[in-house]
């Protein structure tokens, strides 16, 4: 299989290519109606009578496709321009979102209805994220690949600081519909623009069939990524447990309740921001051992939280979490650019996120199990230490060690 070589960017930035310009735009005007979707669904399950059985299975009729059609979405991604891919998602998530706006705002929802929107975009999900993984590979040179990513997260993670604000006072003034709306209308924009990037797709010569048993044996060999793949899967799970789930209960235990937890989000938010920023000037050569290890500060706020220290102590908390997950990110996803093949990419990373979106469940499942036995705070403490255990095994993977910046794509 053969794919177009890299296009060589000149100058000491890629936001010299008008082509990566368009990609990072595209991801900015479709994170605000991201960042504000969540809390419109919410309160538009809320405003439709339903109540957190409700919105669970509203959740879960969006986490589901996309972790069922992940590996479907990797091999096309391998086999189909990536550009076209996007644009298709883009597409169909803005219908979804365009749906739901229009039958929330008729005053038509029902849990049935939003559960079906957020499944179409579930299945738009599947085929939009391996196909991103592999675009900027494909838009500017090797050695601009770590300030690539840095500032494709830059613009978002500002937004994300921002947006639910922006979204709760969206939905407090006109209503979750329009909020939805102004989703939908994002993911139509981001559509438009990437439409204009028309990237070449590979060559194939296989089955679609052989292609991902091909992947899954590149996955199964690269002991680096199919260790740090669990090791996420382990984290994600242990952090959503602590911080997503328990959290908001332990700050209205502890401090004052929303508005503290709303504090501690907006650090953790400003630490992800700050984490690009740093991306853009610091290029550690061991990036997996970089990103491993910056991963590990999530335990902060969590143990922070299980302690009962004081709300200042957990906002500097919050915020090194966020510089530390940043960081880990941007690593991750440079080392993944440079150490597996472009024409592999897209398959690679359905397996890796599969394993991600697995925590999800696995985590709340966890949490809910262990509140039965212990409490709060001992849950928080005991996510913690399984963060910082995890990572201490995955530092001992010797692989771990040579995925640096001075190896490129090997097959």
């Amino acid at each position: 299989m053969k794919t177009a070589a890299r296009p060589r960017t000149t100058g000491t930035t890629p936001l010299r290519s008008a082509s990566f310009r368009r990609f990072v735009l595209a991801n900015l005007i479709s994170a605000t109606g991201t960042a504000m979707a969540p809390l419109a669904l919410a309160y538009a399950v809320i405003g439709e009578g339903g109540g957190a059985g409700s919105l669970g299975l509203v959740l879960t009729t969006n986490t589901v496709p996309t972790v069922a059609f992940l590996l479907a979405g990797g091999v096309l991604a391998d086999r189909m321009s990536r550009s076209r891919i996007l644009v298709a998602g883009n597409v169909v998530a803005a219908a979804a979102q365009g749906a739901l706006a229009v039958v929330v705002l008729s005053g038509a929802a029902s849990t049935l209805s939003i559960a079906a929107c957020g499944f179409l975009s579930g299945v738009a999900m599947a085929f939009t994220v391996p196909a991103g993984q592999g675009v900027v590979n494909q838009l500017v040179a090797a050695e601009h690949l770590q300030q690539a990513n840095a500032l494709v997260r830059l613009p978002s993670n500002a937004v994300r600081v921002l947006g639910p604000v922006v979204g709760g006072i969206v939905v407090a003034l006109c209503g979750p519909g329009w909020a939805l709306a102004w989703d939908a209308l994002t993911f139509l924009i981001a559509a438009l623009l990437l439409h204009g990037l028309r990237l070449e797709k590979p060559v194939t010569v296989h089955s679609a069939l052989s292609d991902l048993r091909a992947g899954w044996a590149g996955f199964r060999s690269r002991t680096w990524l199919w260790t740090y793949t669990v090791a996420g899967m382990i984290v994600v799970a242990a952090w959503l447990a602590g911080f997503q789930l328990l959290g908001p209960l332990l700050a209205a235990e502890l401090y004052s309740g929303a508005g503290s937890w709303g504090l501690v989000q907006g650090a953790f938010a400003l630490g992800l921001l700050a984490g690009a920023l740093v991306c853009l000037w610091w290029k550690p050569y061991r990036l997996l051992v970089v990103a491993v290890s910056t991963a590990s500060l999530l335990f902060l706020p969590l143990t922070a939280m299980g302690l009962g220290l004081p709300l200042p102590a957990v906002l500097v908390a919050a915020l090194l979490a966020g510089i530390g997950l940043d960081v880990a990110i941007v690593a991750w996803t440079t080392a993944f650019q440079l150490h597996i093949p472009e024409q592999e990419l897209g398959r690679a990373g359905s397996f890796n996120s599969v394993g991600e979106r697995l925590a999800i469940p696995l985590g709340y499942l966890l949490a809910a199990l262990a509140a039965g036995t212990w409490s709060d705070r001992d849950v928080l403490l005991v996510c913690a230490g399984v963060i910082v255990a995890t990572t201490m095994v995955n530092l001992c993977v010797r692989d771990v060690y040579r995925v640096n910046r001075a190896v490129r794509q090997p097959g």
